[in-house]
């Protein structure tokens, strides 16, 4: 198994107070995802849980797990752009 390292990290905002984490993995993404996760259990953070999942398993690449994470990111509204 590998983490799954991103090409670049994937800035959010967590917490009450929106501090920004750096996501650079897949597995970094996946502890995002399955803990405190405004959108848990809607379609894009199911893909992106699989998605990370997968690329840490080394089924997929990364940056694809990437692309899933920053959809779901999106779409909670966590994401910084």
């Amino acid at each position: 198994m590998t983490q799954g390292w991103f090409s670049k990290p994937v800035e959010v905002a967590v917490g009450i107070a929106g501090s920004i984490r750096h996501i650079s993995n897949a597995q970094q993404a996946v502890e995002l995802l399955t803990g405190q996760w405004r959108d848990a259990g809607s379609t894009l953070h199911a893909s992106a849980l699989r998605a990370c999942r997968r690329a840490i398993s080394g089924d997929v690449a990364a940056d694809n797990a990437r692309e899933a994470f920053i959809s779901a990111a999106r779409e909670a509204h966590v994401l910084v752009e």
